[in-house]
């Protein structure tokens, strides 16, 4: 299966960070952890994101090169959001599924309720 970026639209999405960046494992026995071509550490964030017309909501795991230094329930605007299909077989048992990838993430200000 080819890698094919798919660019995503985020301005009609809102986005929550859900579970702090944490290093991205390629190997959970040896804790490895995985770097980008430039040595730098990828981190991976957990999101909520919502349409904003249709309240569907749904979680994604985003990669991100460095410390993107994110906190639990800050809203962020991720730049240059690429998706990506895979697939792998292991034990004779295909998966396959679709990850997400930010060059990087921004707060978004909250307007103060009045």
């Amino acid at each position: 299966m080819r890698n094919i970026l798919i660019p995503i639209d985020t301005t009609k999405l809102t986005f929550v960070c859900v579970s702090a960046p944490r290093p991205r494992l390629l190997d959970k026995d040896t804790g490895e952890v995985k770097v980008d071509k430039q040595g730098q550490t990828v981190f991976q964030v957990g999101l909520s994101v919502s349409e904003n017309d249709s309240g569907r909501v749904e979680l994604i795991n985003v990669n991100v090169s460095g410390d993107p230094g994110l906190s639990v329930g800050q809203v962020v605007e991720p730049s240059g959001l690429v998706g990506f299909a895979w697939q792998q077989t292991r034990g004779g048992e295909t998966r396959w599924g679709i990850s997400y990838r930010a060059a990087t993430f921004a707060p978004v200000a909250i307007p103060a309720a009045a």
